[in-house]
């Protein structure tokens, strides 16, 4: 978990994501999972990633990847152990179906046929069910990413809580989250 560093490490990211906002024109919009790239394409895209990491002073801290590993990734950084996946899971699906008018113009399936299949274990968690997390637990999440294009995705709270923690996550090749820390 990270601790007395989050406001050294928050404000070196929103630097970046400032840049990169004042450069792209728009925030964070929610998406469900796209395509898996090619295994060289992963391998090139972890490299990027841990060069970003390296950048930051910041270090993955792995979990396992077995389809949960969003939920796992929060749970590491809500509980300080990625063991309590299946509650975070079921958790962030009670806030997508409490709030469908919030979540459901991301999704381009029927809402109710995704609500099943993200309650299955094993199912990817998307960019829906962080924005949900990030509301639910009224947190900011900055992801650094292995995109080309972009190395940091922030997404906001509809209403931050007043305990104004920030989740740390890697998020690479469209197929992995891990919980971030500081280098030790």
């Amino acid at each position: 978990m990270i601790g007395e560093n989050d406001a050294a490490i928050a404000r070196a990211l929103q630097e970046e994501l400032s840049r990169i906002a004042a450069a792209e024109g728009s925030g964070h919009v929610p998406k469900t999972n796209g395509e898996i790239p090619s295994e060289d394409e992963q391998t090139s895209d972890h490299q990027r990633l841990l060069q970003r990491l390296k950048l930051y002073n910041l270090v993955e801290k792995e979990v396992q990847g077995d389809g949960n590993c969003q939920f796992r990734s929060l749970s590491y950084q809500i509980y300080d152990a990625p063991e309590h996946h299946k509650s975070v899971r079921e958790q962030v699906i009670g806030q997508l179906k409490s709030q469908p008018q919030m979540y459901s113009s991301y999704v381009p399936m029927a809402y109710d046929d995704y609500l099943e299949k993200m309650s299955r274990s094993g199912e990817w968690g998307d960019h829906v069910t962080l924005q949900a997390a990030a509301d639910l637990y009224g947190v900011n999440i900055f992801m650094i990413t292995s995109f080309k294009d972009t190395c940091c995705i922030e997404i906001l709270p509809q209403v931050l809580k007043s305990n104004k923690k920030v989740i740390y996550l890697s998020f690479w090749a469209e197929v992995h989250y891990n919980p971030v820390r500081l280098m030790r």
